[in-house]
């Protein structure tokens, strides 16, 4: 086998595996990011119910010193 067989077979091998690698590192890397998304669309979403939670509370408040405020004026 000649030399330039030879590193040509090398430069070959060599650029296969360093797309191989970049190919399984962007995808692992892309996997993440989206896993991280999904985190924190549950955390926005619980953020969410808290914030509803404390507003139907207020809502309930207010709806019983409306009710206490029209009973005293009857």
């Amino acid at each position: 086998m000649s030399a330039t067989a030879k590193l040509t077979l090398a430069l070959s091998i060599a650029v296969t595996g360093g797309t191989m690698f970049y190919v399984h590192y962007k995808q692992s890397y892309d996997r993440d990011k989206l896993h991280e998304g999904v985190l924190r669309d549950i955390e926005r979403q619980q953020r969410r119910k808290v914030e509803n939670l404390y507003t139907l509370q207020k809502q309930i408040d207010l709806t019983k010193e409306l009710r206490k405020v029209a009973s005293e004026n009857e």
